[in-house]
């Protein structure tokens, strides 16, 4: 398997500086790219057998849907602002145009989809947040489109690090099927550092390292997750965000810790 790290590059015509799609990964349900759009751009994505979730990451953007304004999402300045993204829900078969009021990134977060579904705005109120772990593994979660909220296939979730913390950790995977102990999602993460010069590591890992690769992260750059253990640390000095996207054959989010490091939850 090749590098399971994708880089940024410059915008193009309509804003995308990343994308991975189920070809370019191997894989069959995660999508995921960002747009940088400059204020009133427009992004369009034409109806298709996928759903979407919109993330506004940064900026401010009108959500338009089969022609239907959904309204204006978003507001805050930078990912690690303490404030909850803008997003919105769009069922498979419907046309999505996105309009940036002014600067703004925006993340398309994709998996298959059946139409019908109503499309919405998801409220602050909808986006749980959880404090995970503690001391060095500490970490902030924003549950964008959790398992609890309606969608065909896709959870989508966005987390701080501190920098000198550990995340993802202990080492977890949700790559089986085993109903009632682990499901199997492809995931993608797509890591900003604060400072935008820092940097991190992810390693992703199976039991029999036939997968074993870790990779020095830096600002935009996205990791693929298709199968094993994924542990993220962030060095002193830098704080790492990271937009989680997960889909599969089944909507939940059932993991299995590294035997080999469960311990330490179990530690008194």
């Amino acid at each position: 398997m090749g590098s399971l790290l994708v880089r940024p590059h410059a915008p193009d015509a309509d804003g995308t500086v990343i994308e991975v799609t189920p070809a370019s990964a191997g894989w069959q349900h995660v999508g995921f790219r960002v747009h940088r759009l400059a204020a009133g751009a427009l992004l369009a994505a034409a109806a298709d057998q996928r759903e979407t979730c919109v993330v506004v990451l940064a900026g401010r953007a009108e959500v338009v849907v089969d022609g239907r304004s959904l309204g204006s999402v978003g507001g805050r300045a930078r990912v690690f602002d303490d404030a909850a993204p803008g997003a919105a829900y769009v069922p498979a078969g419907a046309a999505l145009r996105v309009v940036a009021d002014g600067p703004a990134e925006i993340a398309l977060c994709t998996a298959p989809g059946r139409p019908g579904r109503a499309a919405r705005l998801i409220d602050e109120s909808a986006m749980s947040r959880e404090v995970r772990g503690s001391g060095t593994n500490t970490r902030y979660v924003r549950n964008i489109l959790p398992q609890t909220e309606p969608a065909d296939g896709l959870l989508v979730v966005e987390v701080v690090t501190p920098g000198g913390h550990w995340s993802s950790y202990p080492p977890h995977k949700h790559d089986t099927a085993t109903a009632g102990e682990e499901t199997a999602l492809e995931e993608t993460y797509y890591h900003r550092l604060d400072p935008v010069q820092g940097f991190a590591f992810q390693r992703v890992y199976t039991d029999d390292r036939s997968l074993d690769q870790t990779l020095c992260v830096q600002d935009g750059d996205v990791v693929m997750v298709p199968r094993g253990y994924h542990p993220v640390g962030a060095p002193h000095g830098y704080d790492l965000y990271y937009l989680n996207v997960m889909a599969g054959p089944v909507r939940q989010w059932v993991f299995r810790n590294d035997p080999a490091h469960d311990w330490m939850l179990r530690k008194p």
